[in-house]
């Protein structure tokens, strides 16, 4: 027996539980499926960020009233037009069958204070980059005041997840099923890069692409997550 400990105590002093939302009860239960039954393989790449960075400075100087678009509002727009260049993977797993859905819905993820809620960009691949940041803005306000519908939160074909704003180099997030797949951000840095056959500083980010083996192979995984690093490269 411990120091100090009574015979029939827990060493590890008094333990309070707190009782899970319905929320958060049924994103355990999901993630707990997706872990427990899905096939997955991870892929990731550096990613050059300098034109994007910049891009981006153009759009917030010239943005007035408007929602100034952001690292994740482009990641969110690289990964649709990926998704409509790759079809195979704007789609997903149930039942012993594959599905292939015909609009390309992104999900991004939002964290607050008792849950993580995954708001939906409906037809993001002919959403601008504008009408884009002001989707996210609006549902994640939403998402943060719990005041989210079911069908904002449902209908996503593919989800992204970034942590780079809480400076997360890199991490691998839990496929969302049935999607076939999911994209985690990391933050935009300084780091050594080549140009021109010359050391230099650059900004890059890495970016991680978790995909279910039943519906993309090693392949398939590389060549979407190429076409949304291309997206990244050359955003304008």
């Amino acid at each position: 027996m411990s120091e100090g400990v009574a015979a029939g105590a827990d060493p590890r002093g008094a333990v309070a539980r707190t009782k899970l939302s319905r929320t958060r009860r049924l994103i355990a239960e999901r993630m707990t499926a997706s872990r427990a039954s899905v096939p997955e393989f991870t892929l990731d790449v550096t990613v050059a960020m300098d034109a994007a960075t910049a891009w981006l400075g153009e759009l917030k100087a010239g943005a007035g009233d408007r929602p100034a678009p952001s690292v994740n509002d482009l990641m969110i727009r690289a990964c649709a037009l990926a998704l409509r260049e790759h079809p195979l993977a704007n789609g997903g797993w149930a039942d012993g069958h594959l599905e292939s859905f015909e609009r390309v819905n992104v999900g991004f993820a939002v964290a607050t204070p008792d849950a993580l809620l995954v708001p939906t960009i409906f037809d993001a691949d002919r959403a601008s980059i504008w009408e884009i940041a002001a989707r996210t803005r609006a549902l994640a306000v939403r998402a943060r005041e719990r005041q989210l519908t079911p069908d904002e939160m449902g209908g996503a074909t593919f989800t992204v997840s970034n942590l780079g704003m809480l400076g997360i180099e890199r991490f691998t997030a839990v496929i969302n099923a049935p999607q076939a797949a999911i994209l985690s951000v990391g933050a935009v840095r300084e780091a050594a890069v080549v140009r021109d056959s010359r050391p230099a500083v650059g900004r890059v980010a890495t970016i991680t692409l978790n995909c279910d083996h039943r519906v993309l192979n090693g392949a398939d995984g590389a060549r979407l997550l190429a076409s949304i690093q291309a997206g990244l490269e050359a955003p304008a």
